[in-house]
């Protein structure tokens, strides 16, 4: 079973700009993911205001039964999540991972645009590889 079940890109507007799934046992269609992706969002966005806090930047960690929420917001307010099993460690460090891969083969495409949904196969390419890194790290342990 794989640690990792799918991967979301959320632009600081609230737009999926990337989703990916890794086999989790209920596949999302396109408008299920649009609407999570947007859910997160908003959620997020609450988060912030309603906590008690001085500079909160919303959720971190959303824990569930059956699933794990990580999520990290870049500095721009670029959002990515990550679901995965419950109790999977070190989604934080993979998550940095992800986004120095989304500002080396994004953002330096010249052909992108922001807020954009990402196409970049250089993009594509390393993401695997480095999931795939994180499962075969998570096998050891």
């Amino acid at each position: 079973m794989a640690a990792i079940y799918s991967l979301f890109i959320i632009s600081k507007s609230g737009g999926l700009i990337f989703y990916k799934d890794y086999g989790s046992a209920g596949r999302m269609d396109t408008n299920d993911s649009l609407r999570l992706a947007s859910l997160w969002h908003s959620m997020h966005a609450i988060s912030q205001q309603l906590s008690p806090t001085v500079g909160c930047t919303g959720i971190e960690l959303l824990q569930a039964d059956s699933f794990d929420l990580h999520c990290f917001q870049s500095l721009t307010g670029t959002k990515f999540f990550v679901v995965c099993e419950p109790g999977t460690q070190h989604m934080e460090s993979l998550l940095k991972v992800i986004y120095e891969l989304y500002t080396d083969y994004v953002l330096k495409n010249p052909f992108y645009e922001m807020e954009m949904p990402i196409r970049c196969e250089l993009f594509d390419l390393n993401l695997s590889q480095a999931i795939q890194k994180d499962r075969v790290a998570l096998l050891g342990r």
